[in-house]
């Protein structure tokens, strides 16, 4: 039986996962593909599953110079050491395989361009959407569609949080701190709770779903830390409940790509994507609303979309890579900054006469229409006051803000959150 031999950089979290699902599945996976993965080689400066030393790189050199090493797995992480060591593997000709996604949405380019001249395979289905199979699905069972949108929850950590503060009541703060006790959010949380995370992903799926590059400088992104209790609490009241959504739209050679705190209906199928689950929801133009669902991280659920990659590039052998297929920028797209949405808007302020009929008539001014108006609470200077919009433009909606902050009454915009049907 053909055996494929491999080298894995990085045994972290998902390199440790992925040696050890090929270790045990190798009997299934030769019974199926006919042939056998063999890890031939591990590079890493910490080894989080026992490795037999024979199988210990000493450098990237090893490897890369090694003519039976035919895929080289990607796991180490970050944009230095790791760009690094892919572009070696990939100008030596060999397949590789990551799950590094701030590696790929920043130089996706650089990484295309080095596949593409030596013919080298360079998969990364792992990269968004853990193990749900989405990047994949994209690329192959959608080739019928010309795709217009995605929403998408691609952040397990954010998502806990958020499921944590709407089914307890809690603030931010707290739910934060629990996520990083059990091991959900890390230590410095800043890539997911301001979204970083996502617009990374966001950049790699929106880019093979519209077959045009959608740079992560044209993606607007806010996190998660301005949410409070009271803002679930009020959009339970309203029939909604707020995610973190990856949005990506395509009309024409017009993209517009955000993630963003999102106000949804309860009845939406995102609504009920709990905890550290992923999803995404895309429209496509044969086959209308479909909707993929999964463990969004992890060791094994990552390590099973790896080794789906290793698989499918020895059966591609040639014939399908990613890299010549990825769309490249196109000077023709234009990049929409200026969307239509609804808002749902939490001020606080003064409880005097004549500060709402000022917020309304500034609101008016901007062509901001009013859905909604809920008051919590009367008597004092710290006076929750909110709005639900109909569809207004981004830049309408932001200058109506700026004018509504200089009155007098108004202490601040607490919250400012878009709502999609």
């Amino acid at each position: 039986m053909k055996k494929i031999d491999i080298a894995i950089l990085g045994l972290g979290t998902v390199g440790g996962g992925t040696y050890q699902v090929i270790e045990r599945e190798r009997e299934q996976i030769a019974k199926k593909e006919g042939f056998e993965l063999n890890v031939k080689k591990v590079l890493a400066l910490d080894y989080s599953v026992p490795i037999p030393d024979e199988k210990k790189a000493k450098d990237i050199e090893e490897i890369v110079n090694d003519p039976d090493i035919k895929i080289v797995v990607e796991l180490i992480g970050g944009k230095t050491v790791a760009k690094k060591f892919i572009l070696a593997a990939l100008k030596a000709g060999k397949t590789v395989v990551s799950a590094n996604k701030e590696l790929i949405a920043n130089c996706w380019q650089e990484l295309q361009d080095a596949a593409m001249e030596t013919g080298a395979g360079f998969y990364f289905e792992a990269s968004v959407g853990g193990g749900i199979p989405i990047l994949r699905s994209v690329q192959e069972s959608l080739q019928a569609n010309t795709i217009r949108s995605l929403s998408a929850i691609i952040n397990g950590t954010t998502n806990y949080i958020l499921t944590n503060m709407e089914d307890n009541g809690s603030d931010f703060d707290v739910v934060l701190k629990e996520a990083q006790q059990l091991g959900y959010a890390e230590a410095d949380p800043t890539s997911d709770i301001e979204a970083f995370d996502s617009m990374y992903k966001l950049s790699i799926l929106s880019s093979l779903a519209f077959g045009v590059h959608i740079p992560i400088d044209h993606i607007h992104r806010e996190g998660i830390t301005r949410i409070t209790g009271l803002d679930m609490q009020l959009a339970h009241e309203l029939g909604m409940t707020i995610k973190l959504l990856a949005i990506a739209k395509k009309d024409g050679d017009t993209v517009e790509a955000r993630v963003h705190p999102t106000m949804i209906p309860l009845s939406h199928p995102l609504a009920n994507v709990k905890g550290v689950f992923n999803s995404i929801f895309m429209n496509g133009s044969a086959v209308g609303d479909v909707m993929f669902y999964g463990r969004g991280a992890g060791d094994f659920p990552t390590a099973s979309a790896v080794v789906s990659d290793i698989i499918y590039a020895v059966n591609a052998d040639g014939k399908h890579k990613y890299a010549p297929y990825i769309g490249k920028d196109d000077p023709n797209v234009i990049f929409n900054t200026n969307w239509t949405s609804s808002y749902y808007l939490r001020f606080s302020v003064a409880d005097k006469p004549g500060v709402l009929s000022a917020i309304t008539g500034i609101m008016g001014k901007y062509n901001v229409g009013i859905a909604s108006v809920i008051q919590k609470g009367t008597g004092s200077d710290d006076v929750p006051l909110i709005f639900v919009t109909y569809d207004t433009k981004e830049e309408d909606m932001n200058a109506a803000l700026k004018e509504i902050c200089l009155l007098d009454a108004v202490n601040e915009v607490s919250s400012c959150i878009r709502v999609e049907a």
